[in-house]
């Protein structure tokens, strides 16, 4: 595997297919996640997930989403919750890189679905207080960091105009003269 080929292929498609996401796949996104460099070996992430067949928790899930969101994200096979841990477990000291790390272990799982030929779309519109209550979350230790939803990509004639224009609009990307510095 080359590993430009993967990124070029990663998008965040807001159409899903009906198309399942087997437990092994789910498996192998949640390792690649665990690979992810991290502070001091840290690895300060937690996923939740739900299946969109476990109808209860897949709503608690689309419940936390912001109105736009939840447009498109209930047709995801899977949604995922990413959480930070704010604090060294080893010494209970403040992290100060754990978004960063847990940025990190999103993109990796986010790469390995695109190798595996589905998708993921990583969503910050989302109600964060909602989200902790709804899932319990210790404000002091952690904190919601992205929603995700999984699956094929789907057709975006599903979709409302504005989203169907998003979804068909050609990926563009700076050219790297334009962020890529040897002086200041």
């Amino acid at each position: 595997m080359e590993i430009l080929n993967a990124i070029k292929k990663r998008r965040s498609p807001r159409a899903f297919s009906e198309e399942k996401i087997t437990d092994e796949q789910l498996d192998i996104l949640f390792q690649a996640a665990s690979w992810a460099p991290s502070a001091r070996n840290e690895q300060p992430w937690i996923y939740l997930y739900a299946r969109k067949e476990n109808n209860e928790l897949f709503e608690k899930f689309i419940s936390c989403l912001v109105d736009a969101n939840q447009i498109w994200a209930k047709n995801a096979q899977i949604l995922i919750l990413s959480v930070g841990r704010k604090k060294y477990e080893k010494n209970k000291s403040p992290n100060a890189y754990f978004l960063h790390d847990v940025g990190a272990s999103n993109s990796y799982l986010a790469l390995q679905a695109a190798e595996f030929g589905f998708q993921v779309h990583q969503m910050a519109g989302f109600d964060t207080e909602k989200t902790i209550e709804v899932f319990n979350l210790d404000k002091e230790e952690f904190i919601p960091n992205t929603f995700i939803a999984v699956g094929y990509a789907g057709n975006p004639d599903v979709l409302p105009e504005n989203l169907r224009v998003a979804e068909t609009s050609k990926r563009t990307r700076k050219n790297t003269t334009e962020f890529v510095k040897n002086k200041i």
